[in-house]
């Protein structure tokens, strides 16, 4: 039985074959199919082997050909598993189920097709009956025999005559053991070629890796240099930006005080001016007393305003209601004038009748004029008076 074994880390393997005789085949497929597994399996060329490898085995990592699967990946694959049965789970959940009915009633299925067809449990049946003509049994066909062709002849061996077996088998055994024989040393050569090729590539990563730790010395070398370099760089760096810095700084704190020897008065001249430093008790005056005051006098003079409006109301009033008496007496006296008198005898008791009523008619024409007036001058007084109170 072929076998691949891993001797060592390099990865390389030796092929051994047990001998065995040579398998004896069944002629038919059916009696192949019978024989166990392990004898199907047996090959008797190397090339047919499934387990051998061919190609490059310097980068693929060989397993014994009896070794066991890799317990991770069978729980890996288990747990893909279990998580697909439960995304199945929640999708057959997800689904939209008929909810169940309520305590005292049940489901009836029910037709929701266009036309509508009777449903019964009970399965529709019928018997049927079928009668046949009675047939005789048919005989068996007879062996077939084919017909003899050709004439028949015969011819006598003697024994020796055909084949002598210690004669026809001395070449078959000497290709068997030349045969051997090569293969044998070809292994040997093979072993020997893979023992030098171990010992040169087992030389080879000594050199490599001596190589290696070397170059590794060095990049650190190199590393270290260039660490200690950037860090003396930025030392210089920061040591130049300081006194930058401090230089900036001195500049400007001398420009400061340069520029504030003269700003301070004159921001603190300007705040004055402006009002922003003021008395206290001055603003407090002008703020709080001097506006309750001007709101006490305008308060004060609207009163008053309201008051002298009221009687201006008041007297316009009662001075267009004499006026308008006045005017009424007027008429009663001019159509007593206008009316004839009556005929006196004695004309000098009606003289001094005329005269006293021309006498009347002028001294009411007089207190009229002067009521006017007096009316005219006390509205124009009011109306000075409250200009000024306003001003």
């Amino acid at each position: 039985m072929a076998q691949v074994l891993n001797q060592n880390s390099s990865g390389s393997y030796t092929f051994s074959s047990q001998p065995r005789a040579v398998q004896q085949r069944k002629k038919y497929k059916e009696q192949w199919k019978i024989q166990p597994d392990d004898q199907l399996n047996q090959y008797g060329n190397i090339m047919y082997d499934r387990r051998v490898i061919r190609g490059n085995t310097y980068a693929l990592n060989m397993l014994p050909a009896a070794s066991q699967p890799d317990p991770i990946e069978i729980q890996r694959q288990q747990e893909e598993r279990k998580r697909a049965l439960a995304r199945r789970r929640a999708k057959e959940q997800a689904r939209r189920h008929t909810p169940e009915p309520i305590e005292g009633r049940k489901h009836i299925p029910i037709q929701t097709e266009l036309y509508l067809e009777e449903l019964s449990d009970r399965v529709e049946e019928a018997d049927v009956d079928v009668q046949t003509d009675a047939f005789l049994d048919r005989p068996p066909s007879p062996l077939f025999i084919p017909a003899k062709t050709g004439v028949d002849q015969s011819t006598q061996i003697l024994e020796g005559e055909l084949f002598d077996f210690d004669r026809e088998v001395r070449p078959i055994l000497e290709v068997l053991v030349g045969k051997t024989i090569e293969q044998s040393l070809l292994e040997v050569m093979e072993e020997e070629e893979l023992a030098a090729l171990r010992k040169q590539q087992r030389e080879y990563e000594e050199l490599r890796n001596a190589e290696k730790v070397e170059q590794q010395r060095l990049e650190e070398q190199e590393r270290r240099l260039r660490e200690e370099k950037h860090r003396r760089m930025k030392q210089a760096a920061d040591v130049l930006r300081l006194e930058k810095e401090t230089a900036e700084k001195l500049a400007a704190k001398a420009f400061a005080k340069s520029y504030l020897a003269d700003l301070v008065p004159s921001v603190f001249n300007n705040l004055r001016e402006n009002g922003y430093f003021y008395d206290p008790v001055q603003r407090d005056l002008e703020t709080g007393f001097m506006s309750w005051i001007m709101d006490s006098t305008m308060e004060e003079l609207n009163n008053v305003m309201v008051g002298r409006l009221l009687l201006d109301a008041l007297l316009r009033e009662v001075v267009t209601k004499r006026n308008k008496d006045y005017d009424e007496l007027i008429e009663k006296l001019k159509e007593i004038a206008n009316a004839p008198p009556p005929q006196v005898e004695d004309e000098s008791v009606d003289q001094p009748a005329q005269e006293l009523q021309t006498n009347n008619l002028d001294t009411i024409q007089q207190q009229e004029d002067n009521n006017g007036e007096s009316n005219e001058a006390s509205n124009t007084g009011d109306v000075a008076e409250v200009n000024e109170e306003m001003e």
